[in-house]
């Protein structure tokens, strides 16, 4: 399976006692998925799988995959820092109906290279369905080179894709020059949303970017004009989803301010996150709610 398009890390709706808030998950699937989304990924960074118990991990992938029933593909998030763990993650994905995996080098401890193709190569041993690789080195503090991905991608056949976290295009634009002429049908997604546009024009596959939960239309909006080659609106979209960007940063960590922003977008979920994050403070509270005026479908 070829996993390309827009994929959002999809927010996970939660009560205010942390637990899991399942009516506020379907609202959250069924907007992503009305927005126009390719498929959708649960248990990711956006997805606060870090701040939960794999009891909750369990319940939430379960739930999702079967929430989904098929209508785009389900990608879930088996990420963790020791190899025995994430086997345990990825069978619980795979029980549960997942389409496929993402899988993340370890984090904490630096790896040597040789030590993280092991990791995935363990991993992928373990289960019978696909997986991505997701290069975050802004949070694992180690970056997987182009090299080393390629011969992931070389040796490890069922891994088919890498989601590139990287805040810089050259990396992504080496990823796509150094892997795709050895294995053209290996999709490359940027993580940041504001490298779509270029992404795609270098030859990748498209985006896993957070604000397809709260503004699909932009993201969802310069994948398909990009396909239509339709550049005007390609360009003009682009230059709206500049704004979003800063949302990243504001917290740390976003989630909170991510939720304030789909609450406002129209979906109907709770805004609460799973400490130690916080909820926004006011001062970020107002700016998420002047973003959403620059970026609502009305206003472009």
């Amino acid at each position: 399976m070829k996993f390309k398009g827009i994929i959002p890390p999809v927010a996970t709706i939660v009560h205010k006692d942390g637990s899991f808030n399942r009516e506020g998950m379907k609202n959250m699937i069924d907007a992503d998925i009305r927005g126009g989304v390719n498929a959708l990924f649960f248990l990711g960074s956006a997805g606060e799988c870090m701040h939960m118990s794999d009891k909750m991990r369990a319940e939430v992938a379960e739930f999702c995959v079967d929430y989904t029933a098929k209508r785009v593909p389900v990608l879930v998030g088996a990420i963790g820092c020791g190899t025995s763990d994430v086997i345990a993650y990825a069978k619980e994905a795979e029980r549960a109906g997942a389409d496929g995996l993402v899988l993340i080098n370890p984090y904490y401890s630096a790896m040597t290279e040789e030590a993280i193709f092991r990791h995935f190569a363990a991993i992928m041993d373990a289960v019978s369905i696909p997986a991505m690789v997701y290069n975050l080195p802004g949070t694992t503090g180690q970056s997987m080179s182009a090299a080393l991905v390629k011969r992931v991608a070389l040796e490890i056949p069922s891994i088919v894709g890498l989601k590139d976290t990287v805040d810089t295009i050259s990396h992504t634009r080496e990823a796509i020059m150094t892997i795709k002429p050895v294995r053209p049908d290996f999709s490359i997604l940027c993580g940041f949303d504001e490298y779509l546009l270029i992404t795609l024009i270098l030859g990748g596959d498209g985006c896993v970017p957070a604000s397809a939960n709260f503004a699909p239309h932009l993201t969802c909006g310069i994948y398909k004009a990009y396909q239509e080659q339709d550049w005007e609106r390609a360009q003009k979209l682009q230059r709206v989803l500049a704004h979003v960007p800063p949302l990243y940063v504001s917290g740390p960590p976003f989630f909170g301010a991510m939720k304030q922003a789909i609450k406002l977008s129209g979906v109907d979920i709770t805004t609460h996150v799973l400490p130690p994050a916080m909820e926004p403070d006011e001062k970020t509270r107002l700016w998420v709610q002047a973003m959403m005026e620059k970026i609502r479908p009305e206003n472009i």
